[in-house]
């Protein structure tokens, strides 16, 4: 009699399981169809909210234990989301929902690496080809530090954010400082840091940072990102050559080029110029400016501050 009421509990405690998992999967595919029509979908002149799950907690309190599964779903569907955000040809596309889901993602696995390093580049990428929210990058990264003190590749990688999109050499050099300190860091961390605080406008560093992380980075996603930023640098370096061009060009005809055809004819150059993906610069005729096309695979380089 007691193992036939075992085993009648159990089946009800089974089924109660199983109704919460369908129920999780109803909301999780409610989510994702909200999600996809938020993207998709024109938006409205007043924005419409999306109700779906925010708190971390509560998702991992429904996965029943299947936290580390439920935890590649969300990290899958942010970036699904990414992708389809940057894509998007709408002027007020908005990446809020990325950190929300990389919360998530992290907060059902702590020991997600690729969510905290991929999900820290996707973040900071200036916009609108990522979110351009450095604050939340720094957030992750230091969610990530307190899940793995022992990770010195979260420090490495919150000073390259302040240095590469903040532009903040002193901060970031702190960062690289304390990313020395972790057993098992690499030496060239200190050197790097010293290179930083006395750098003035050198790409030097931000190439060794790009490297290292081309060379070792774990996953494939990471070492595209390096690559992409050792690109960008190329195409700073192009700009800081251009520049004087038309600065000469100016002198000599009290006005700046339109096209590059006008620089080419002036025989100040042979050709007009590209960027490493083969795009051409893009010509601000009213100041003289160079920057990389819009619709370059490099764009945007990094958030400009005034006066440089």
């Amino acid at each position: 009699m007691g193992a036939t009421n075992a085993t009648t509990m159990f089946q009800r405690t089974s089924l109660r399981h199983w109704l919460v998992l369908v129920l999780v999967l109803l909301i999780a595919v409610s989510t994702q169809l909200a999600l996809e029509d938020r993207i998709y979908t024109p938006k409205p002149t007043v924005p419409v909210s999306v109700t779906w799950l925010r708190s971390p907690n509560l998702v991992r309190n429904l996965t029943l234990g299947y936290n580390a599964v439920w935890a590649d779903l969300y990290w899958v569907r942010a970036v699904q989301y990414f992708g389809g955000t940057k894509l998007s040809t709408d002027q007020r596309k908005s990446y809020d929902l990325l950190y929300p889901l990389l919360d998530i993602t992290t907060t059902l696995d702590p020991r997600f690496n690729i969510a905290y390093r991929l999900g820290a580049i996707l973040l900071s990428e200036g916009y609108p080809s990522g979110a351009g929210n450095t604050d939340q990058a720094i957030a992750l990264l230091e969610k990530g530090m307190r899940a793995m003190p022992d990770k010195w590749q979260y420090l490495h990688d919150a000073g390259f954010v302040y240095y590469w999109w903040r532009r903040d050499s002193a901060t970031a050099a702190k960062w690289f400082l304390k990313a020395a300190e972790i057993p098992g860091a690499p030496n060239w961390l200190h050197p790097v840091a010293a290179t930083m605080l006395n750098e003035g406008g050198e790409h030097a560093p931000a190439r060794a940072l790009w490297e290292d992380m081309l060379n070792n980075a774990e996953h494939e996603w990471l070492r595209q990102a390096a690559r992409r930023g050792l690109m960008q640098i190329d195409a700073e370096e192009h700009l800081e050559l251009l520049r004087p061009v038309m600065t000469r060009f100016h002198d000599q005809t009290g006005r700046f080029p339109k096209t590059w055809k006008e620089v080419v004819d002036a025989g100040l150059l042979r050709r007009a110029p590209v960027d490493p993906t083969g795009y051409m610069y893009e010509l601000e005729p009213e100041t003289g400016n160079i920057d990389v096309g819009r619709g370059s695979y490099l764009y945007p380089l990094r958030t400009r501050v005034p006066g440089t």
